[in-house]
């Protein structure tokens, strides 16, 4: 079967023509309503008949219908930083896809604003602010892998671990000057990284402004604190040190070795390199798409996380 013109919308009935069945039939396999007895044959054959006209449902209809949209509303709050959340937004968007679902973003600090949720009428909402500082999505987005529960904390203790693997005992946790609550939750899972490290407290301060006071920041931990190697909040973070040990003229990592968090591609161009974590944001993605759409997730098959090596550890 040929449509009679390349711009005409494909229709329901092109679908059923093209499948040999009812338009009904049609509507019952692509909307997945429950409670009809089509054999998985003729369910393949009306999907393989969908995909090959391009007949996309009409999701206006659907959304007056149902009362909800084939959306799914997530905000990223001010997580803008680094490239977990560009490929977890890649993996999530394209899982809904898959679903039959779209993905809406908003960047609110302050959470989902009620009136986005009465104008987009949501499948289902996601606050990455709530899910990044703990709370139940987090239990089920985050998962298990070897036994641990894969959220922040994991790839927190794994940024630590490095240090500790090569040497390092005092250790200082740097944070952005910005007091925000991920900042919060980082400098928490450090504590408890060090503690399940066996190490001494960690030395914790904050780094921003000028170059002056980044130099002043560095000069104190290093020869004031005797620390001998950063885990930083972020790469942006890391740079910040790295830029302040440059005024300095100290060297990394013979003078002090430095780590970021969530590999950013500018930290790259930095030399010497960074060495950072790479999180995995596209299976995030996945699996919080399968999790708003009260589907299975399993268990993690692959790291959630590796550190990246480069040469300022």
């Amino acid at each position: 079967m040929t449509l009679e013109s390349s711009t005409r919308r494909p229709t329901i009935r092109d679908v059923a023509d093209l499948a040999g069945v009812s338009t009904a039939t049609v509507s019952y396999v692509l909307n997945g309503t429950a409670g009809q007895t089509i054999t998985p044959s003729t369910r393949e054959r009306v999907r393989r008949a969908a995909d090959s006209v391009g007949y996309v449902p009409h999701r206006i209809a659907r959304a007056l219908r149902e009362g909800r949209s084939p959306v799914v509303l997530l905000n990223v709050g001010a997580m803008i930083g680094g490239s977990t959340v560009a490929t977890l937004v890649e993996g999530m968007s394209a899982e809904l896809r898959r679903h039959g679902h779209s993905l809406l973003v908003t960047a609110e600090p302050g959470g989902i604003i009620a009136d986005v949720i009465d104008a987009v009428a949501p499948r289902a909402t996601l606050d990455l602010t709530v899910v990044t500082t703990g709370g139940e999505e987090d239990d089920v987005v985050s998962g298990v892998a070897a036994g641990d529960h894969a959220g922040f904390a994991f790839h927190t203790l794994a940024q630590l671990r490095h240090l500790v693997e090569r040497g390092h005992r005092r250790i200082a946790f740097v944070g952005p000057a910005e007091d925000v609550p991920f900042a919060r939750t980082r400098r928490a899972h450090a504590r408890s990284a060090a503690r399940q490290l066996s190490l001494p407290p960690l030395v914790e301060t904050v780094i921003g402004g000028d170059e002056a006071r980044r130099a002043e920041t560095v000069e104190r931990l290093v020869r004031e604190q005797g620390v001998s190697a950063v885990a930083a909040h972020s790469d942006d973070v890391a740079l910040a040190v790295l830029a302040g040990m440059a005024t300095l003229g100290l060297r990394a990592p013979q003078d002090l070795a430095v780590i970021g968090f969530d590999e950013d591609a500018a930290a790259r161009l930095w030399r010497p390199s960074l060495t950072t974590v790479r999180i995995d944001g596209a299976a995030y993605g996945r699996r919080a798409a399968r999790v708003v759409l009260g589907l299975p997730v399993p268990e993690w098959d692959s790291a959630p996380s590796q550190v990246v090596l480069g040469e300022s550890t």
